[in-house]
């Protein structure tokens, strides 16, 4: 379905999304930490296959560096409405040596979930309804409430587990994913190289020296061969008609997966060999 959105506000790193009808599916890569407070509509997040639910009134923290599956629907007469905080390194290493903050338990391990649903406190309630004035008025607040409000995100998370601290704090470079790991869980995306290399912890530069170790092929050929051979499964299954398996396996138009198709098995997808 095609999402209507009326509104989506952007005060420095807080952002507002008001979405009136239908759903918004989205396959994303949290480059950084998020908080996101829904005060009406639901959304489902997809965890290692699990599903998340967060509606009215519930938070849930996204770590940075993991990709995240998320859709985003009206309940009832209720639109889709949502506050989220973002928090980037700068203003995380900022906050960190401003204050001087002290890890409260210094052999505490970081979380490991990407998705954490966070219960239902005062000060996170608080914190998200003394900004929602803000988004329905479109006054813009200043910048110095704003880093205020910021604060008290970080606060608000450090309460509720004292694990977010170093979750948060922790200012080392993203961690190196497996890229065939990663490519066979993403090969039907649209993703650019760039996007490729960062989801994977990497330059771009450093992305293809690491491909050129596991493949002869450049990571386009290695995609569209991908794409092909789980199209020919798909088709040798009778899983799908020829149009849906295109789209499915990551192809953007009909004539481009016939011609590529033909080149690479020696007959059209629609064949019966």
């Amino acid at each position: 379905m095609i999402l209507t959105e009326s509104a989506t506000l952007n005060y420095s790193d807080v952002f507002y999304s008001f979405f009136t009808n239908n759903d918004s599916i989205c396959h994303d890569k949290a480059k950084f930490h998020y908080l996101v407070y829904v005060y009406s509509g639901e959304m489902l997040l997809v965890e290692n296959g699990k599903e998340i639910s967060v509606r009215s009134g519930q938070c849930i923290f996204i770590r940075r560096d993991h990709r995240v599956q998320f859709t985003k629907h009206p309940v009832g007469e209720e639109s889709f409405k949502s506050i989220s905080l973002v928090f980037k390194r700068n203003f995380l290493r900022k906050y960190y040596q401003k204050f001087q903050t002290k890890n409260p338990v210094e052999d505490i391990e970081p979380l490991q979930s990407s998705v954490i649903k966070l219960p239902e406190t005062a000060g996170l309630e608080s914190l998200f309804l003394s900004m929602k004035p803000y988004f329905e008025t479109a006054q813009e607040p200043q910048q110095e409430l704003i880093d205020l409000k910021m604060q008290e995100g970080v606060l608000s998370l450090l309460a509720i587990n004292k694990a977010f601290f170093p979750t948060l704090f922790d200012f080392t470079e993203p961690w190196k994913i497996d890229i065939l790991d990663f490519l066979n869980e993403n090969y039907m995306y649209d993703l650019t190289m760039e996007e490729i290399a960062s989801y994977t912890g990497r330059s771009l530069a450093t992305f293809k020296r690491d491909f050129k170790k596991i493949s002869d092929l450049s990571p386009q050929k290695w995609l569209i061969k991908k794409r092909l051979e789980k199209a020919h499964e798909m088709i040798k299954a009778n899983k799908s008609r020829i149009t849906d398996v295109c789209y499915e396996v990551g192809f953007k138009n009909r004539s481009h997966f016939t011609t590529a198709f033909k080149k690479y098995y020696g007959y059209p997808p629609t064949s019966k060999n």
